[in-house]
């Protein structure tokens, strides 16, 4: 079964090729009336005023509705409990990540540790100053991983920014000694091909591999030429991460991924990686490859290797991330239509653009295969000042054979949705602020919203820090289930 807008692209059994790993640098992706636009970094924060410390009470919104600028409006089964406010309001807040206590936000500038023991009152415990977008950040034991997509003069936290053009630039991957919160050190760094956009975690007993998603080489860019069709796989070992290094880049795409435009206008080019999850428990990842969505084996997490491969090529402008549902049989790929600064949840761009796409994984071992059921996309049309698009999100896991996320939608907030019945998903929850500015595109918003403990946490990119409580039957059984870490592109096995 393959739906009318679905292309399956059939990869069975595909052996792995490793290349040799060269150096970086990144090329952020064209504009296009359907493609992905350059990252948000490459936009202004917008003008609005900061998030008070302590939180407004907010309203529901009316059908049809746009809240006033920097209003806050969220259902009523939804709160803001506290808000940490950026220590720069010209900077550009990014990922997250979990580890007992405490919270790890990246931001444009390096990283903030947050101590959220009473989510109520959350605290800063460190700020590190290590600038280079987008500075995604994952935590595992003692260590903190970094990803540096921006040329920088050299891999230290006092370098400056510089063309990609020079072969002296570098990108890739830093690692922190995290053990004592209040003066994180920097321990390695490691050069990886075009740069780590994102990165990923899979944990094994003496080792961590770090997949490292890039992509956008081009042939002015000593460090990033192409064709660039796979991902980096950089080796830790966990006694000693200062021998840490690249072991690998395996080619997923030998045939070279979606062409793109002009064969299919207004979706981008493969040319790597931009997101990948995985799932240890099952040895499945799941990746959005710019034009493709993607189902791996990683058993061997040095040789990746592909089960399925779909593509969209009327819907889907740039795979961006992925989650796999609780049981396994389900994955949700999001499309970053306009790379995230573009202002797509509005009546013309319409609900299927711009949208997470839920498909089903059918069949065992190496017949599996992503069937595509229906697109989710939230139900609240937003300004035409306002960036939004479909972003990072993780599960609530609820069990009982529902299926629930929680995901940042920039300025179009928190969305909280249920997708058990896959043909026919549903919004339960919101949280978001009114537009930025009122006269000009603005970027801000919820760039990562993510449960954990109890709570949800929102990563804005000009107020800060957001801690969210949901309360609402269909998600009171999460509540239960107590977790000591979470990086959401190493998805948990929750049952």
């Amino acid at each position: 079964m393959t739906s009318l807008h679905t292309v399956r692209v059939r990869r069975r059994s595909l052996g792995v090729a490793l290349a040799a790993a060269g150096l970086l640098t990144t090329l952020l992706v064209g504009a296009g009336p359907a493609s992905a636009t350059p990252d948000p970094g490459d936009l202004s924060p917008g003008a609005g005023s900061r998030q008070d410390a302590a939180p407004a009470a907010g309203r529901d919104l009316a059908p049809g509705e746009i809240p006033g600028k920097d209003e806050i409006v969220h259902s009523r089964n939804i709160e803001l409990l506290a808000n940490v406010p950026s220590a720069n309001p010209d900077g550009i807040n990014t990922d997250l990540a979990f580890q007992g206590r405490y919270a790890y936000a990246g931001n444009y500038d390096g990283f903030t540790i947050y101590d959220i023991a009473n989510p109520k009152a959350p605290k800063v415990v460190s700020r590190v100053l290590c600038p280079g977008g987008q500075n995604d950040v994952s935590v595992l034991g003692d260590l903190l991983f970094l990803s540096t997509d921006s040329s920088r003069s050299d891999d230290s936290c006092n370098s400056v920014s510089q063309p990609a053009t020079e072969k002296s630039s570098w990108e890739g991957i830093k690692i922190f000694d995290i053990k004592d919160k209040r003066n994180p050190k920097y321990v390695k760094s490691v050069e990886t091909a075009c740069g780590s956009h994102t990165h990923t975690l899979v944990p094994g007993a003496k080792d961590v591999y770090v997949y490292v998603a890039s992509y956008a080489p081009n042939e002015a860019y000593p460090d990033c030429k192409p064709p660039h069709d796979g991902i980096s796989v950089v080796k830790v070992p966990k006694k000693d991460p200062t021998r840490a290094a690249v072991v690998g880049f395996p080619v997923l795409f030998p045939d070279g991924g979606n062409p793109g435009a002009p064969a299919n206008p207004g979706v981008s080019k493969t040319t790597g990686c931009h997101d990948i999850t995985v799932l240890p428990s099952k040895n499945l990842a799941a990746g959005a490859c710019m034009g493709d969505g993607i189902l791996f084996d990683i058993s061997r997490p040095e040789q990746p290797r592909v089960i399925d491969r779909v593509q969209d090529n009327v819907n889907f402008a740039f795979w961006h991330s992925a989650t796999f549902n609780e049981r396994a049989n389900k994955v949700v790929f999001t499309d970053e239509l306009g790379g995230g600064t573009g202002a797509t949840c509005d009546a013309a761009t319409g609900p299927d653009r711009g949208a997470d796409g839920i498909y089903e994984i059918t069949g065992r071992g190496d017949a599996r295969e992503l069937v595509f059921k229906s697109y989710f996309k939230i139900p609240r049309h937003q300004a035409a000042t306002e960036n939004c698009v479909a972003h990072n999100g993780s599960l609530i896991p609820v069990g009982g054979g529902r299926d629930i996320m929680v995901q940042a939608w920039y300025q179009g907030g928190v969305s909280v949705w249920e997708f058990t019945d896959s043909s026919r998903p549903k919004e339960i929850a919101y949280f978001e602020r009114g537009p930025l500015t009122t006269d000009a595109l603005g970027l801000g918003g919820s760039w990562s919203a993510y449960y954990y403990n109890g709570h949800i946490y929102s990563n804005d990119i000009v107020k800060g820090l957001d801690v969210l409580k949901l309360r609402d039957w269909r998600t009171e059984s999460a509540k239960w289930v107590w977790m000591d870490r979470l990086n959401v592109q190493t998805q948990p096995d929750y049952r």
